[in-house]
């Protein structure tokens, strides 16, 4: 499961919601939280947060928890 999924799982959000709510489809929905190689385009999470109620930036964060930056 991807870090999407996670938080989606965590709130307990409804995928068909979101996917209605956003017209995103429910099968690019459960790529973007089952599949660790599918990319996540911006306006996407940012429709996703405006479907649950939540802040982008919150999404944004939980998401990429974990991203650092390379040492040189």
């Amino acid at each position: 499961m991807t870090e999407l999924g996670l938080f989606l799982a965590k709130k307990s959000v409804n995928r068909s919601d979101v996917a209605r709510k956003t017209g995103i489809s429910k099968t690019r929905l459960s790529e973007l939280s089952n599949n660790k190689r599918t990319k996540l385009r911006a306006d996407e999470l940012y429709l996703i947060s405006l479907a649950i109620d939540a802040d982008p930036c919150e999404v944004f964060t939980e998401i990429c928890k974990g991203l650092e930056l390379k040492n040189e």
